[in-house]
């Protein structure tokens, strides 16, 4: 947040400001019908079902701007709500975004978070049609609420998992932990030293946590292929979390072997130097934002043609509980840890 010029939110008012953060949007979906300006905005999705998903972020609890850039804080605070639409196997149309900042703010700060903000709507095709803005005692917070729309009855939900299901998912896993990991580390460093941040060759994985992808392009291949995912989850929390939830709502169990987990060369190499076990991050770290989703056995082709796509393992009995299969044979009850954005 540079304070090099500096305009006073104060300057503008309420309503000045959100004219001045919306002046350059421009609408792209025939969906939208009525966008900012209006006490409500307007969408017709044609005969269409419309999916809704909303996320809060706050700050200390859930970023920290110390190490966050406001550009990419905006771009992610919209793609993580994006992926919450395509795990519904839906395409996201429109958001509304609402703000909250204390006066450490500038003008120059919130467009910078809106410079993010709208290249993520620009990348995804959706339109930014509403919001709010306030001021608040402390810190950052941002609620997003993302609509999209899908063919009736197409959309995926979390309960749908049959038995021999097989467990798939999308890219690769444990980045983002050991890219939270390393921030963290080089934060407490200069705290205490004042010594500069060295993140010399760890693009990939700081680069997974600070702006993360949804997987518009999973779905699309869904569509191309005819494949409709009997369940699906978006990776927020860490894989055996989300796997856990996809077993007690479609009330199944479920076996993952640990030599099918999709890592990435960069990300093993830095977690081997800080003695962390890659399967640990990928099973207990979140924010990766990728698809973790079942199908059919008999989909099994169409899967194994995208290289994107790895399947992990396949659904079980209830009775046969939740199971990763080690490389060495060995059978472990999986455990949920997930992120805790309650906790300070």
């Amino acid at each position: 947040m540079s304070d090099t010029t500096r305009t006073e939110i104060s300057t503008l008012g309420e309503f000045g400001l959100i004219d001045h953060l919306t002046r350059n949007q421009e609408i792209k979906n025939a969906s939208t019908v009525l966008g900012v300006g209006d006490d409500g905005a307007v969408i017709d999705h044609f005969g269409r079902q419309t999916v809704i998903s909303t996320d809060m972020l706050v700050e200390g609890i859930h970023f920290d701007l110390s190490y966050t850039p406001l550009k990419h804080l905006g771009y992610k605070s919209v793609v993580i709500n994006l992926s919450d639409i395509y795990a519904m196997n839906a395409t996201p149309t429109q958001i509304v975004i609402s703000i909250a900042f204390s006066n450490r703010f500038s003008l120059e700060a919130l467009d910078e978070f809106y410079e993010g903000v709208y290249a993520a709507c620009d990348k995804y095709g959706v339109d930014l049609v509403g919001g709010d803005t306030s001021t608040s005692q402390k810190g950052f917070v941002i609620s997003i609420t993302a609509i999209g729309e899908t063919a009736p009855d197409n959309y995926v939900k979390r309960s749908g998992a049959k038995v021999n299901d097989l467990i798939c998912v999308s890219g690769e896993l444990g980045g983002a932990f050991l890219g939270l990991t390393l921030l963290e580390r080089e934060k407490k460093i200069f705290q205490e030293t004042g010594a500069q941040p060295d993140l010399e060759g760890q693009a990939y994985i700081v680069g997974r946590l600070l702006k993360p992808e949804a997987r518009k392009d999973i779905v699309e291949y869904f569509a191309e292929a005819g494949i409709v995912p009997t369940s699906m989850i978006d990776i927020s929390d860490g894989l055996s979390s989300e796997l856990m939830h996809i077993c007690k709502q479609s009330n199944t169990g479920c076996m993952v072997y640990e030599d099918k987990l999709p890592f990435n060369d960069e990300m093993k190499e830095f977690a081997y130097k800080l003695k962390i076990d890659p399967t640990a991050c990928a099973l207990s770290g979140g924010e990766e934002y990728e698809l973790l989703f079942t199908v059919s056995q008999a989909d099994y082709e169409k899967i194994k043609a995208n290289p994107g796509i790895s399947i992990i393992g396949y659904m079980t009995e209830p009775a046969e509980g939740k199971k990763l299969i080690t490389r060495a044979g060995n059978k472990h009850e999986l455990v949920a840890q997930g992120w805790n954005h309650l906790s300070t």
